[in-house]
């Protein structure tokens, strides 16, 4: 399950509540919850396409990423997929604790708002920065400059790396790393985490969150923090104490798999933590079902698979850090095995519910995927605009190890063509760069909705304001 991601989209739960009883118990406690609280319902907005939500604070957006992975979790329940293990990244950790029946879902509710207003209490000027390189290295990045709350966050893949500290030292990171050629991207979280500079906020929270009753709950809750399976934790002193740990992902995820997990579902909206999983083992099979067109379906044929009735098919590999060929490349499945359920990101079937981005909260995590841009009419054919767009797609066709003629200028970087947010910011910059447009590379919308026609346009618009 995923930690802090971004807020999900409006009506992303209406099928679901509609088809399943027990996802309208599990928004109908979180909406009780919340009320108790002084917030807004939370089912609303995800069950209403124009649905809107009175107040869009971090306490609402929490619980809103809550309600879609237990929402998910539900319908993999109902459909027949036995998790083997839940596993969350940062605070999706809490949202395991609740699907797994350790704890009820409005005392998981109550905590999640505990924990968001301890660390608003105890607010500081603190940012999280995703690498594209390994723990080992981020750490040793993090050390140049050797500050007590200036830690390596989380290990969430082989090249793909989180820092936590204060803004200013995570700034000068954020230079270092690029002139020694690592691509980077800050986080944007409500709440930095995973850093020794949340002690503070950690007494606080054991202090004043509400406690309650707790057990063992029905399935494993894998804590990819504490490195082993929770037990008899006390809830409360796990939320706090992940406010200060590193999280490490990477090492739980190739454990699980060690252990017989060949599948990974996600319990989230978009693949954030399946990211993770599908860098740290090449090949393993990864599900998102609410990305798909028809969730349930998707789901099913998990179910169906973990029985032993897995039908003959092959399915794209999205790996965050791999080159391939061909962006179309398509390689076959292993066989049916058990499913793991992680939060973000089953053959065991693990269960995740939905990192920082990177995930911390993140997982660290590159930002999740944006519904696509309309596509804009091509501006009015010319040399500039053609002759840009071949030299972009040489140019990301070389990084990239595709064939320039098989890069179509309205194909999603990342949503089609597996380019994950990381390698986006190195292409920008080199682009910025080349057309000496410094501005170019800070366009976050080129990131979120990103296509070659996009950036193709927004140089030749860029070109002509300079030389205008």
């Amino acid at each position: 399950m995923p930690g802090t991601v971004a807020a999900p989209r409006g009506g992303v739960l209406r099928d679901l509540y509609d088809r399943y009883e027990t996802v309208r118990d599990a928004l109908s406690r979180i909406d009780k919850a919340a009320r108790g609280l002084g917030l807004p319902d939370i089912s609303t907005r995800l069950i209403e396409a124009d649905g809107t939500s009175e107040r869009r604070g971090p306490e609402v957006q929490y619980l809103e990423i809550f309600a879609v992975s237990l929402a998910t979790h539900h319908m993999l329940v109902a459909e027949g997929v036995e998790p083997v293990a839940i596993v969350g990244q940062s605070i999706g950790e809490l949202w395991a604790l609740a699907a797994a029946g350790h704890l009820p879902v409005e005392d998981a509710a109550r905590l999640a708002v505990a924990r968001s207003q301890a660390l608003t209490r105890h607010g500081w000027r603190g940012k999280m920065l995703a690498v594209g390189v390994d723990g080992r290295r981020a750490e040793s990045l993090a050390g140049l400059i050797d500050h007590p709350h200036l830690v390596l966050a989380c290990e969430n893949a082989p090249r793909q790396s989180v820092i936590s500290g204060p803004e200013e030292l995570i700034r000068h990171v954020e230079r270092v790393a690029d002139s020694l050629g690592w691509p980077s991207l800050p986080l944007d979280v409500p709440h930095p985490t995973h850093t020794p500079a949340m002690a503070r906020a950690a007494r606080d929270l054991r202090e004043s969150a509400p406690r309650g009753a707790y057990g063992s709950g029905r399935w494993r809750v894998r804590s990819p923090w504490l490195g082993r399976d929770v037990g008899d934790d006390d809830p409360v002193d796990l939320v706090a104490g992940a406010l200060t740990a590193r999280v490490r992902m990477l090492q739980t995820v190739r454990e699980l798999h060690a252990a017989g997990a060949d599948a990974f579902v996600e319990c989230g909206e978009w693949p954030v933590v399946t990211k993770f999983v599908e860098a740290s083992i090449p090949g393993v099979r990864c599900v998102v079902p609410l990305s798909e067109a028809d969730p349930v379906a998707a789901v099913r044929e998990v179910a169906d698979d973990t029985l032993g009735f897995a039908p003959v098919r092959t399915a794209p590999v999205r790996t965050a850090e791999r080159i391939l060929p061909s962006p179309r490349t398509r390689v076959p499945e292993p066989a049916a095995a058990p499913v793991a359920v992680v939060e973000a990101p089953p053959r065991v079937t693990v269960t995740v519910p939905p990192a920082p981005v990177a995930h911390p909260e993140p997982a660290v995590a590159a930002a999740p995927p944006a519904a696509p841009a309309p596509t804009a009419p091509a501006p009015a054919a010319g040399p500039d605009y053609e002759t840009v767009l071949a030299e972009l797609r040489t140019l990301y066709g070389d990084f990239l190890g595709y064939p320039p003629d098989l890069l179509g200028e309205d194909d999603g970087l990342e949503s089609e063509l597996g380019v994950e947010s990381l390698k986006q910011v190195t292409l920008l910059g080199r682009v910025s760069e080349r057309y000496d447009l410094p501005d170019l590379r800070s366009d976050s919308s080129l990131l979120t909705s990103g296509t070659l026609r996009r950036i193709a346009e927004s140089v030749v618009q860029g070109r002509a304001e300079a030389t205008g």
